[in-house]
């Protein structure tokens, strides 16, 4: 591996816009995600929704969120980037006014699902015309640091928006906001970004995409309300998805593909990386709330100081790929989320706690965000444009499958122990453990040939 150090990229008045239009609604996309989570309460007696049922306002997200991301990433090849793009903004848009106007649990519900198979349409779509509208190397690089560093800011500054617009006015406003950002994606995109080029246009693979999509959703809600049936309905639908894309002449996913190191061992290291990090996070809220009693917008504060400021790390990251290589970097991410968290096992019911825990949230969180970029970086650099959107739908199905699966995990480790700060310990020493394992493995798996 050269180790050299190359200039920074510079980008045209067209490319910042086109980064401005495509690095913002992925933004827009993160926030969604956990923008919800802190007016919960609100949002349930505004529709009348049950206090058990309110985690169905995230699950009704994430199902199709993890479910169709891989699909739509392989249609957005054969169909066109853009035209994906923009109907996944469309959606979104529509969504969005649908969930702010709901006045019944059915309606809410409904408009969250919309809203996640609107991240699934959008995030890859946009993932895949940076990538193509950007070359590899130097530039493209640092255009995947911002991305980064956009992604894991926008899930901070989510939580934090969300308190406030529900202080401020109301929980409708968390989705109303959407709308008028939406509109005016979808009217610069045209005028910005091409069409991509379609070669063939392959017809789709109908069998993969519903094996994968069903397979997928299982596993999600499998791990989310622990059902058996669900996990060996996962099970029989992936081993048909894997059969029917080694014979079919025009496979969802081409065999060739996820023999690749990179991509495989890539989005291995990735699902460790969004599992852990993320339950981490839901985790050290259980103790900041139940252990150290501070308010919602105390915790809020704890992540977002540390949070906002390790965004730099995306931008850095870019530059240090160019002289370490992304694989270097990968593993050293990830190393220094595990070692951060280490800390945290040992903390105990004093808030003198806190010196200690919002130092190792920045270490931690500057090392997960690099390794966003690594990951992303590793799991589609040698490949054809014309395979980007598969690529960078693999990237997004595994962030989204790690999101979704971590919290439950952890959340489950903790629940051995009698005793609460016991098994918050516990679960962040299986996070440290999972996590420094992972590194172990795809440092191996991952070495230059």
């Amino acid at each position: 591996m050269s180790v050299v150090a190359l200039p920074p990229a510079r980008f045209t008045p067209r490319q910042r816009a086109v980064l401005v239009v495509l690095l913002g609604a992925g933004f827009l996309l993160s926030i969604d995600f956990s923008i919800l989570n802190v007016a919960l309460p609100q949002v349930g007696a505004g529709v009348g929704l049950d206090l058990t049922a309110l985690p169905w306002v995230s699950t009704a997200f994430v199902l199709p969120a993890a479910g169709f991301t891989l699909v739509c990433g392989r249609l957005a090849d054969l169909a066109g980037r853009r035209r994906m793009f923009r109907s996944g903004m469309a959606l979104l848009a529509a969504a969005s006014l649908l969930g702010g106007l709901a006045t019944t649990p059915e309606l809410l519900l409904t408009a969250r699902a919309l809203q996640g198979f609107a991240t699934a349409m959008t995030l890859p779509s946009a993932l895949s015309l940076l990538t193509t509208s950007f070359t590899e190397g130097a530039a493209r690089d640092r255009v995947l640091g911002l991305n980064g560093a956009l992604l894991s800011g926008g899930f901070t500054v989510g939580a934090l928006a969300g308190g406030t617009l529900v202080g401020l006015l109301s929980w409708r406003a968390a989705f109303f906001i959407n709308v008028p950002v939406a509109v005016a994606i979808l009217i610069a995109t045209p005028v910005l970004i091409p069409e991509s080029t379609v070669a063939g246009r392959a017809r789709p693979d109908l069998p993969g995409a519903l094996t994968v999509s069903g397979g997928l959703l299982a596993l999600v809600y499998a791990v989310i309300v622990s059902s058996l049936l669900a996990a060996i309905a996962a099970v029989v639908l992936l081993t048909a998805f894997w059969l029917i894309q080694r014979r079919s002449p025009a496979p969802l996913v081409p065999p060739w593909i996820l023999a690749r190191r990179t991509v495989k061992w890539g989005n291995f290291a990735g699902l460790a990386l969004f599992a852990m990090e993320p339950a981490v996070i839901f985790v050290t809220t259980l103790y900041l709330q139940r252990i150290l009693g501070l308010s919602p917008l105390a915790t809020g504060l704890v992540f977002g100081v540390p949070g906002l400021a390790s965004v730099a790390a995306g931008v850095l990251a870019g530059r240090a790929i160019g002289r370490f290589g992304s694989r270097v970097l990968l593993a050293a991410g990830l190393t220094v989320q595990a070692l951060a968290t280490l800390p945290l096992v040992f903390l105990g019911p004093d808030r003198t706690a806190l010196l200690i825990l919002v130092p190792a949230l920045f270490v931690g969180f500057f090392g997960h965000v690099a390794a966003i970029v690594a990951y992303t970086v590793t799991a589609t650099s040698g490949l054809p444009d014309e395979e980007q959107g598969l690529a960078t739908g693999l990237t997004s199905m595994t962030q989204q499958v790690g999101i979704t699966v971590g919290i439950p995990v952890l959340s489950a480790v903790a629940a051995t122990q009698a005793v609460e700060l016991t098994g918050l310990h516990l679960a962040l020493g299986a996070a440290v453990a999972v996590t420094l394992a992972s590194v172990v493995l795809i440092t191996t798996k991952l070495k230059e040939p």
